[in-house]
C-alpha cells in the first residue's frame, strides 16, 4: 500500500522547514548584512558602539543570519593579478649570509673581499689562493638543512671554489622551498591586509608558480585595493607582564592587553612600549634547534640587535611577546642572552607550524616586489544588472516549468511546482549555511537546476501513467511508478553530479561557483522529487481516497 511512516514524514517536513528558515535571511539581505557586520566588528574590537548596537538590532539574534555571499561579478569590486618577483628573496638571502661567510673566509684564508656577482649568488675573493679549499670548507660549514618535505637531507646552500673565489648560491631544493615560502608570505600578508578593511569573501589564491589572484567584492576600485595591499602591517616585540583569560582587566598605565592569535580566550598584558619593532627585523625562516626539532630563526639589523641583546641579557627566564597587528602570535621564554641580533624561537613546533610562524613574523612587509599584470574595477551597477537579469531568467524559467507541469500533469504537476519552490529555498538555505559565494555562473547553475528539478517528477509521472494501464488501483500505480522510475532518476543525476565534481576540482573561480550551485541543486532536486512530491501525493491520496487518478 501507498504509505510513508510517521518518522519519515517528520524528517521530510523538518528538512523543508530548515531549508526555508535558513534561506529566509536572503530576503532581507541589507538588514541581515548590517547585523552581521556589526556583530563581527564588535567581537573583533571587544566592545560595541551605539551605531553597531543599532545595526545589530535590525535583525533578531535568535534567527539564522547566514547569507549567500555575492561574488565579484554581482557585487562589484576590484580584480588584480599580481606577479611576485621571487628572485628578489635570493639577493636578500645572499646579503644576509655575507657577514658570516666573510668571517668564515677570513678565518680560513686571511682576507675576504666581496666580488661582483649576480643577485642570486655571493662571490668572495680570498686573500690566500692556496687556502681556497679551506675557505670553501669553512663556508660549507654554515649550510643548514632545507626545511621542506621535498628537501629532506639536502643543504640550503652550494659552495664551490672558482678563480680564487668562493662562490655561494642557493641549492635547487632551497630555491624551491624559498619560492614556496615567499608565495605563502605574500598570500598571508595580502590576506591580513584585505581582511583588515572588513571586506566580504575575498578571493586570494595562488596561480601557477609566482602569481597571485586577488578579487575583493565591495571595494571601490583596483587602485584602492593596490593601496591596501601596499600598506605595512605592524610587528612589535614586547615584554610580557601577565597572562590570563580576562580581556576586560584593567591594563594599567603604560600597559596594553592583546589576545593570543591561536589560543582562544587567552590574553597577554604587555608593556605598551616595544623593545624592538618589525622594521628592525631582517629575516625570519624555519629552522631546527640543537636537538633537531623544528624552530624559527630570526635576525635583526644592527640597531635592533643591540636593543634585543641588551634586553635578553637582563631578562633571562621572562616571556617575550611577538605581536602582529595587536595580536600575540607567540610568547617564547628567553632562555639565554642573545647577542648579535640572531636568535631562535623554540617550542612545540612542527615543520608546518614553524613555517607558518616565520610567515607571520615576516608579515610586516611583503617579502618581494609585486608587479600587477592585470587590474579591473567592476562597478556595482554592472553587478546589480546581472542580479536583475538572473532574477528575470529564474522567474521566466520557473514560470515556464510551472505552466508545463500543470498543463501536462494537472494536480500532480501542481504538487511538483510546490516542490520546485521548496527546492529553490533548499538551494539558498544550503548555500547560506556553508557560506557559499554566488557568482553569475552560479545563477546560471540555479536556473539550469530549475529546469532539471522536474526531470525526476516527469519520469515518475510518466511511469505512473504506464502502471495505471496494468496495476490494480491508483495506489499501487503510484507506488510502482516511484519504485520503477528510481533507477533512471539515480543514474541521470549521478552522472550530472560527477560532472559537477569534475568542474569543481579542475576549474577555478566562476567555474567552481557554477559547479557548487549545480551540485547542490542536484541533491535538493532529487530530494524534493523523491520525497517531498511523494509526501504531498500520499497526504492528498489519504484524504481524498480517489477511485481513479488522472496524470
Amino acid at each position: 500500500m501507498l504509505n510513508i511512516s510517521l518518522w519519515k514524514r517528520v524528517l521530510i517536513l523538518g528538512v523543508c522547514l530548515f531549508g526555508i528558515v535558513t534561506a529566509a535571511p536572503n530576503l532581507f539581505y541589507g538588514r541581515v548584512e548590517s547585523h552581521n557586520d556589526a556583530v563581527s566588528a564588535a567581537e573583533k574590537a571587544g566592545f560595541e558602539t551605539p551605531e553597531q548596537a543599532a545595526a545589530r538590532a535590525k535583525w533578531p539574534g535568535f534567527l539564522p543570519s547566514g547569507l549567500v555571499n555575492l561574488g565579484l561579478d554581482l557585487r562589484g569590486g576590484a580584480h588584480l593579478l599580481a606577479e611576485v618577483h621571487v628572485t628578489d628573496v635570493y639577493k636578500a638571502r645572499m646579503d644576509a649570509l655575507w657577514p658570516e661567510a666573510r668571517d668564515a673566509v677570513r678565518k680560513a684564508a686571511g682576507t675576504a673581499r666581496r666580488a661582483p656577482s649576480s643577485p642570486d649568488t655571493l662571490r668572495i675573493s680570498v686573500g690566500d689562493p692556496t687556502k681556497l679549499a679551506e675557505a670553501v670548507a669553512a663556508v660549507n660549514a654554515l649550510a643548514t638543512p632545507v626545511v621542506s618535505v621535498t628537501g629532506i637531507g639536502q643543504s640550503d646552500i652550494t659552495v664551490v671554489g672558482e678563480d680564487n673565489q668562493v662562490v655561494i648560491g642557493l641549492s635547487e631544493a632551497e630555491r624551491a622551498a624559498t619560492d614556496d615560502r615567499t608565495m605563502q608570505q605574500s598570500l598571508e600578508i595580502i590576506r591580513r591586509r584585505v581582511d583588515e578593511v572588513g571586506t566580504r569573501e575575498p578571493t586570494i589564491q595562488r596561480q601557477g608558480a609566482d602569481r597571485i589572484l586577488i578579487q575583493v567584492p565591495g571595494i571601490g576600485s583596483a587602485e584602492e585595493l593596490k593601496t591596501i595591499i601596499g600598506t605595512t602591517a605592524k610587528l612589535t616585540f614586547h615584554p610580557v607582564l601577565g597572562r590570563g583569560s580576562n580581556a576586560d582587566a584593567n591594563p594599567g598605565v603604560g600597559n596594553v592587553i592583546y589576545p593570543s592569535l591561536d589560543q582562544k580566550d587567552v590574553y597577554y598584558t604587555l608593556d605598551a612600549t616595544p623593545v624592538v619593532s618589525g622594521d628592525e627585523l631582517v629575516d625570519a625562516r624555519p629552522d631546527f634547534d640543537s636537538n633537531g626539532r623544528p624552530a624559527v630563526a630570526f635576525r635583526f639589523n644592527t640597531t635592533g640587535a643591540r636593543k634585543f641583546g641588551d634586553y635578553t641579557a637582563a631578562n633571562i627566564g621572562q616571556l617575550f611577546a611577538i605581536v602582529l597587528d595587536k595580536e600575540v602570535i607567540s610568547a617564547p621564554e628567553i632562555q639565554s642572552h642573545i647577542p648579535g641580533g640572531s636568535g631562535i624561537i623554540t617550542g612545540n613546533f612542527t615543520v608546518e607550524s614553524s613555517t607558518n610562524l616565520a610567515v607571520l613574523l615576516r608579515a610586516g612587509a611583503l617579502p618581494a616586489k609585486m608587479t600587477f599584470l592585470e587590474e579591473r574595477t567592476i562597478g556595482p551597477e554592472l553587478g546589480q544588472d546581472s542580479i536583475d537579469a538572473g532574477r528575470i531568467a529564474a522567474l521566466v524559467g520557473m514560470a515556464a516549468v510551472v505552466f508545463f507541469m500543470i498543463a501536462c500533469y494537472g494536480l500532480f504537476g501542481t504538487f511538483a511546482t510546490v516542490a520546485l519552490g521548496i527546492n529553490v529555498a533548499l538551494i539558498f538555505g544550503i548555500l547560506s549555511m556553508i557560506g557559499g559565494t554566488l557568482t553569475l555562473p552560479g545563477i546560471a547553475g540555479i536556473v539550469l537546476t530549475i529546469g532539471m528539478a522536474v526531470d525526476a517528477n516527469v519520469l515518475v509521472f510518466e511511469r505512473i501513467r504506464e502502471e495505471l494501464k496494468t496495476a490494480k488501483g491508483p495506489a499501487r500505480a503510484i507506488e510502482l511508478g516511484y519504485e520503477r522510475a528510481m533507477s533512471a532518476i539515480v543514474d541521470a543525476n549521478i552522472t550530472t553530479f560527477i560532472t559537477a565534481v569534475i568542474l569543481f576540482v579542475a576549474g577555478s573561480g566562476p567555474v567552481r561557483g557554477f559547479a557548487v550551485t549545480l551540485a547542490v541543486g542536484i541533491l535538493t532536486s532529487v530530494f524534493t522529487a523523491i520525497f517531498v512530491t511523494r509526501l504531498m501525493i500520499v497526504l492528498w491520496f489519504a484524504r481524498a481516497r480517489p477511485k481513479t487518478i488522472i496524470v
